[in-house]
């Protein structure tokens, strides 16, 4: 383990007793970080040979770590052919909400599975708005299969798409529960007021 983390964990141990229960959780998870940095290599070497199980928990833990170092093996993942791992890749790579992991997830939204379409477009939700990416996750609001649509008007609304809500207003009358739920939830989180030009 390098120096410097090791030091740090040294640090952080005396906060493990800490009278603060956030204290004593902020510090558990710091040390959790820091151990995860330190066998970054480790990591990488379960998630080119393990099996699908230590695969996915690698992508986990690389997920935890964070931080550029972690992007391209994500990145990797998320192209991989088994759906699994493309799912579980698609999902940790949105939750780092590094923008420079945009055209990966961006890629997701053609894969073949509509499932793992699904997990992008709600990860993209999750990130600042702007014209090209409203312009990609409109289409989906027309999927009528209960899972692409529902996850596209809570993303729309995230994103503050006030040209879709028409659209979303119009899915509270889906076949599909999920969807007239999520459309439900999208009208009340998308702002009342549309921007002003």
């Amino acid at each position: 383990m390098h120096e410097t983390v090791l030091r740090r964990i040294q640090a952080l141990r005396p906060l493990l007793r800490d009278t603060t229960p956030e204290v004593r959780d902020a510090a558990a998870g710091a040390i959790e970080r820091l151990e995860g940095i330190s066998s970054l290599d480790e990591i990488l070497l379960s998630l080119k040979r393990g099996d699908m199980g230590t695969r996915i928990k690698a992508i986990y833990s690389l997920g935890k770590i964070g931080g550029e170092r972690v992007i391209p093996a994500l990145v990797y993942c998320t192209r991989r052919p088994e759906d699994d791992i493309r799912a579980v890749a698609v999902e940790v790579l949105g939750s780092l909400g590094n923008t420079a992991t945009l055209p990966a997830l961006l890629e997701r939204l053609d894969d073949r599975s509509a499932a793992i379409q699904a997990r992008a477009i709600a990860v993209l939700g999750n990130f600042s708005a702007t014209p090209e990416l409203h312009g990609r996750l409109r289409p989906f609001l027309d999927a009528d299969d209960g899972s692409r649509e529902a996850e596209a008007a809570l993303a729309l609304a995230r994103l503050g798409d006030h040209s879709s809500a028409a659209r979303i207003e119009a899915l509270l009358a889906s076949p599909h529960p999920s969807t007239r739920q999520a459309a439900a939830t999208a009208l009340s989180i998308l702002p009342i007021d549309a921007p002003r030009p």
